[in-house]
């Protein structure tokens, strides 16, 4: 069983950057798909990006596409997100999440393993 633990949420001008991270313990991370979520103050939790085990196939949400990079260190046991030209519909608490499936499931289904989330707020 894996445990999640996000890292990197702040406050930010719009256009700025930030980077989360997600560091994975108690299971065997390349076995697990991760992928990043979001939820918005009164919405519902909604799909970011997706990374498969290896790290070679990668799915974003429309939203973010172009703007959000994410990436796996399988020797490190993290997963990152890096968040460029950040816009006030950005602010959410995101979320780090694992599953044993592939990374293109990740966008469809509801990720076995969480984390407990960090806070982006991005101003106007």
């Amino acid at each position: 069983q894996v445990q999640l633990v996000e890292s990197g949420g702040g406050l930010v001008q719009a256009g700025g950057s930030l980077r989360l991270s997600c560091a994975a313990s108690g299971g065997t991370f390349s076995s697990y798909a991760m992928a990043w979520f979001r939820q918005a103050p009164g919405k519902e939790r909604e799909f970011v990006v997706s990374v498969s085990r290896s790290g070679g196939s990668i799915y974003y949400a429309d939203s973010v596409k172009g703007r959000f990079t994410i990436s796996r260190d399988n020797a490190k046991n993290t997963v990152y997100l890096q968040m460029n030209s950040l816009k006030p519909e950005d602010t959410a608490v995101y979320y780090c999440a694992a599953d044993l499936v592939t990374g293109q499931a990740m966008r469809r289904i509801l990720p076995k393993y969480w984390g407990q989330g960090t806070q982006v707020t991005v101003s106007s």
